[in-house]
């Protein structure tokens, strides 16, 4: 069950980062707020997320496989 959460939580904020990540979503958003400046360092934050969720994705596959094995 706890994999399941962690598995249905890290899919889902991978999938905000990737979007957040390669549209330009963000770009509007804190030109139309004037923040438009922040935009260069959107890539420091979010790319990072992105693969650390990734790798929590690719954990909760990884201890659900290995708990359906020992089962």
């Amino acid at each position: 069950m706890k994999n399941n959460k962690l598995l249905k939580y890290s899919g889902i904020s991978a999938i905000i980062a990737a979007i957040c990540c390669f549209t330009p979503l963000l770009v509007v958003v804190f030109g139309a707020v004037g923040l438009s400046a922040l935009v260069a360092y959107l890539d420091y934050i979010l790319l990072p997320w992105l693969f650390i969720c990734l790798l929590l994705v690719v954990i909760a596959l990884w201890r659900g496989r290995k708990t359906k094995t020992n089962d």
